[in-house]
């Protein structure tokens, strides 16, 4: 369901066919119709306060002809990801995440400017189901659910208590285009798609615990 290719500084998430994605990323977020998502590295250093990250991210994708793809942007080795495959009945789902956790932060608190770096959960979640956009909202609220179970349950501790994410996480879900009208906990796409989520971020938080590595 995703081919993954790594063309540093680029990985490419190929999904063979145009589908219905729904996303808070930098490049062509909401919803949009696109066959590629790509994850573009960056250094720390480069992340300045002055530095216009959403312009240059949409000029590098057109200089490679992917203006019409969703970009993410990460400081994470992208080397570092990781791919997930679940079922539930007849629903399958797939998840494509880099887990960088220097930029961890508590649901509800935010640590001092000066103690915050850069580092960021990144994921493509897919799923076959034919979803409507109502459903898709649901099933952004599943992806969003599953990432922050994984990081409560291997990821570290902070002074504000356990890290349940990062400020700057992205996440963008697929699908067909469909009037499926329901993505909950009960529902089979709800269960693919959150174990698919879980178990590539878990992952990815089990290895940069391992490393502490951006």
């Amino acid at each position: 369901m995703i081919a993954v290719t790594l063309d540093r500084p680029w990985l490419i998430a190929d999904l063979g066919q145009p589908l219905r994605l729904l996303s808070f990323a930098p490049h062509r977020p909401g919803f949009v119709s696109a066959s590629r998502v790509l994850w573009r590295e960056v250094r720390n250093a480069d992340l300045t306060r002055e530095f216009d990250a959403i312009s240059w991210l949409g000029h590098e994708m057109s200089a490679r002809g992917d203006e019409d793809a969703i970009g993410m942007l990460t400081s994470r080795n992208i080397g570092q990801n990781h791919l997930e495959f679940a079922v539930s009945g007849r629903i399958s789902a797939s998840c494509l995440a880099t887990v960088g956790l220097t930029n961890a932060e508590r649901v509800g608190h935010r640590l001092p400017a000066l103690a915050v770096a850069y580092g960021t959960i990144n994921l493509l979640a897919v799923t076959d189901a034919p979803l409507s956009d109502t459903a898709m909202i649901e099933a952004m609220t599943i992806a969003a659910e599953a990432r922050t179970a994984a990081v409560i349950t291997h990821g570290p501790d902070l002074p504000t208590g356990r890290a349940t994410g990062t400020g700057t996480d992205c996440i963008v879900l697929g699908c067909p285009g469909g009037s499926t009208a329901y993505a909950g906990l009960h529902t089979d796409v709800g269960e693919a798609l959150g174990r698919s989520v879980y178990n590539a971020v878990a992952k990815g938080t089990r290895e940069w615990m391992e490393t502490r590595d951006v």
